[in-house]
């Protein structure tokens, strides 16, 4: 089983990451209710991120790591630096995908490019009336919720959140392929003062520009 090329595949794993990267301050809640409380109360932050990429048949992996930040509602961006040099950038209307190595952004409308997924939950989105939340048995030394899309046609299968204490250890996204991706976070700052100019993109000079 081959893994699907990581610079096609970005955004889908981004738009399932996202979630959560802002429950370490929730010390006593249970995971399910730490997000919620975070799709109400948090409306910024910033961190680091590593990632890894697991195939359905567990064999093959690959890994990434970066910084991501993101202000409500509707924007956030992504910096992936290792192993390949890309940007995602929702600005509210839209959605950019840079790949650096090669010269060529992708662009979708925002809505069509999110909908019912854990990134559209970070810029604003309806946790309720997108997933269904419930709490799952303790693993590996880890609190964990789990939240289903209620789309179930969409890119993500499932998403998982971990927590160890009152800290965010874990995040585990599973695609439509049975694809795996575990991000696991640092240095995150909730409610840090962003400007909105972060959130603006434009292609570079000579950039190859793919409308979808």
């Amino acid at each position: 089983m081959t893994l699907k090329n990581p610079r096609r595949s970005l955004l889908a794993v981004v738009a399932a990451a996202v979630t959560g990267f802002v429950f370490p301050s929730l010390a006593h809640a249970d995971a399910a209710d730490a997000l919620r409380s975070f799709v109400q109360n948090v409306s910024s932050g910033r961190g680091a991120f590593t990632q890894t990429v697991t195939s359905p048949d567990g064999a093959k992996k690959k890994s990434s790591s970066g910084s991501f930040e993101f202000l409500r509602p509707n924007r956030f961006r992504f910096d992936y630096a290792k192993p390949y040099e890309q940007q995602i950038v929702a600005d509210g209307q839209k959605v950019w995908l840079f790949d650096v190595d090669l010269n060529q952004v992708t662009v979708r409308p925002y809505d069509q490019a999110l909908g019912a997924t854990p990134a559209a939950l970070l810029a604003g989105g309806n946790l309720e009336r997108d997933f269904t939340l419930s709490n799952e048995t303790d693993a590996g030394g880890l609190q964990w919720a789990r939240a289903l899309p209620k789309v179930k046609e969409g890119s993500i299968r499932s998403v998982r959140v971990g927590f160890r204490g009152k800290d965010l250890a874990a995040f585990e996204i599973t695609d439509a392929f049975g694809q795996t991706s575990r991000l696991e976070f640092a240095r995150f700052e909730p409610g840090a003062a962003i400007s909105p100019a972060r959130f603006k993109f434009t292609p570079p000079a000579g950039a190859d520009v793919l409308q979808q």
